[in-house]
């Protein structure tokens, strides 16, 4: 049976408020020699991942004994906590961000509720809040996952029944980031949390800073035009500043940023290096231990801090493979770390031990709920929409994709065209698989019929699609990234495709760079004019030159976040109902 210890100590708020002291709440046990021991128990990067992942996802990491271990599923996660927290009275446990906006299917399908109520559940009692906290809004995070507020239709869009037969009501823990800020320069969450921990009748402060990853604002899935990031930095010593004047003496960073380390196993520390080691190097030395995310990696390090004095610097892989633990010795006297009595362990979460039952329930009921939304029909198509492209590097499914995204920006303003990456010039491209009329055999499909599940397997990475400012100039621009040259001399064809409104043609005779007359390109029967300013739908990812298009990076102004890749398709396929692939008549090779 699966059981969350309670951290045995009051809420900090009101003793802060009233400008008490830890030995407010009780007198000192003097007589008692010993130090109070703390145990810190943290998952990062959980990313939704209810069932055990496939070892394509990461379902497997290598042990102590350089052989890999079968490891994942938050049924097991729960079995092994239980185990971490046996005999403790003194355990707070919480997340390194990244937590839901994961990839399963019946996750994302859910509005991201499953996994909220998994870690609620689980008794995460804080997170620090990731660049996929912010992989839809703003409000997404602050109103409807922390708060529980719903949107849409309920039990449609938002606030499904959980596995209890309520409705979603938030989450039971709390977001906290010290360096992401709105227009207005005021964080979104608090910087910083405080539990409090006791001890023979006295309560100790342990204060967690929060920072998240500093791109993030402008990141591939987090793009959020209205947020920016402050210097981590700069940020996290000034919540420990805060942290100590309000009498805090053991003080955690709880940072979603991290690193890696040349140890293949996931226990260790060998050369560890990054953004979040640079970190761990230079700030404040108030800092007691530092919790890592966002890479996906697993080190197990103490690293000097700017005093010379060594704290725990970890990061606990992902997709709930690995529970980092950190025992924390405190002064009894004074409230103080004691770093020479710190460890810090990362442990496995094994599938060798019987899964906690009632997370399974869970586990098991949104599963089920998953599989029925995989079967809602959303369209019927008359034709094969595949990315197989003609001579000239034109697709039927790419040259739908363009027409979603251009659909998709006029639902929130003004745009000109779309664009879709159908082969990149680097990375991998959003068209993930084709549109068949032939019957999947799948549950609920039929010939013709597309599947919502089959429309999220088919398009999209959680990518959001943006309105951009773009010059004609800088369009042409970027047609003309379309032939890179590689090192060895070959020149690579990366087709973007457009939208239907759009066509043009080029001359892949001539040098590269010079292979699209702005003459030849038509946007709504007009020719490309050069110093014009077009609005352009295009996904995040390509804006940022994530797919090789340097063009759009440089020369994008004004952005626009529309919504993401999967539901915006979706809602196309509602919309419209019946589709019939459009003749390949966008790109001609002269």
């Amino acid at each position: 049976m699966f059981h969350r210890p309670r951290v045995r100590a009051a809420a900090l708020v009101a003793v802060v408020a009233a400008g008490l002291s830890p030995t407010a709440f009780g007198a000192a046990a003097d007589a008692v020699p010993t130090s109070v021991p703390v145990q810190l128990v943290s998952i990062t990067d959980f990313h939704g991942y209810l069932r055990p992942p496939s070892p394509a996802d990461g379902g497997t990491i290598v042990g102590p004994d350089g052989k890999p271990q079968v490891v994942g599923g938050a049924a097991y996660l729960a079995a092994h906590l239980n185990t971490i927290w046996a005999g403790q009275r003194n355990s707070i446990f919480f997340a390194a961000g990244d937590s839901f906006a994961g990839w399963p299917f019946e996750v994302d399908a859910h509005a991201d509720e499953p996994t909220v109520e998994v870690m609620n559940a689980l008794g995460v009692e804080f997170d620090a809040v990731g660049n996929h906290e912010l992989d839809v809004s703003k409000s997404f995070l602050v109103d409807h996952m922390a708060n529980g507020k719903c949107f849409g239709k309920v039990g449609v869009d938002s606030c499904f029944t959980d596995s209890t037969g309520r409705r979603f009501h938030g989450a039971d823990f709390s977001f906290q980031s010290a360096n992401i800020v709105d227009a207005m320069g005021r964080t979104i969450v608090a910087p910083y949390t405080i539990r409090w921990v006791s001890d023979h009748g006295r309560a100790y402060p342990v204060g967690f800073i929060g920072l998240t990853v500093p791109d993030t604002p402008v990141g591939s899935t987090s793009f959020q035009p209205g947020l920016k990031s402050l210097d981590p930095l700069e940020s996290a010593n000034a919540a420990a500043a805060e942290l100590t004047r309000r009498g805090v003496k053991a003080i955690v960073l709880n940072m979603h940023e991290g690193g890696t380390d040349a140890s293949p196993t996931y226990d260790n520390c060998v050369n560890p290096t990054g953004p979040a080691i640079e970190l761990a190097r230079k700030v404040t030395p108030q800092i007691d231990a530092i919790v890592t995310g966002h890479w996906h990696t697993a080190f197990n390090c103490n690293i000097p801090d700017p005093a010379g004095n060594p704290r725990p610097v970890v990061e606990a892989a992902n997709h709930g493979r690995l529970i980092n633990e950190i025992n924390l010795q405190l002064d009894r006297r004074t409230g103080e770390v004691l770093r020479d009595k710190t460890t810090s362990t990362n442990h496995a979460v094994t599938r060798d031990v019987t899964p906690d039952a009632r997370i399974q329930r869970i586990v098991d009921y949104w599963t089920a709920a998953g599989a029925r939304k995989y079967a809602e029909p959303v369209a019927t198509i008359t034709g094969d929409f595949t990315r197989t492209a003609n001579a000239a590097g034109e697709s039927t499914f790419a040259d739908l994709a363009a027409d979603v995204h251009l659909w998709t920006a006029r639902q929130n303003g003004s745009a000109d065209l779309g664009i879709v990456a159908a082969k990149p010039a680097v990375g991998s491209t959003a068209l993930r698989g084709d549109l068949l009329v032939a019957n999947s055999n799948k549950p609920g499909d039929a010939d013709g019929r597309v599947l919502l599940g089959e429309s999220w397997e088919a398009y999209g990475y959680g990518n959001p699609v943006l309105t951009v400012s773009l010059t004609g100039e800088s369009l042409d621009a970027a047609l003309e990234q379309q032939w890179q040259t590689q090192p060895n001399g070959t020149v690579k064809f990366a087709p973007l495709a457009v939208s239907g409104n759009v066509a043009y043609s080029y001359d892949a005779s001539r040098p590269v760079g010079d292979r699209v007359d702005p003459a030849d390109v038509k946007i709504d029967g007009v020719a490309l004019a050069p110093g014009k300013t077009y609005r352009v739908a295009v996904l995040a990812y390509t804006v940022i030159g994530g797919d090789g298009y340097t063009a759009f990076k440089a020369g994008y102004s004004n952005p626009v976040r529309n919504n993401t890749d999967h539901e915006t398709f979706a809602a196309y396929l509602k919309a419209h109902k019946t589709l019939t692939p459009a003749p390949l008549t966008r790109m001609t090779a002269k």
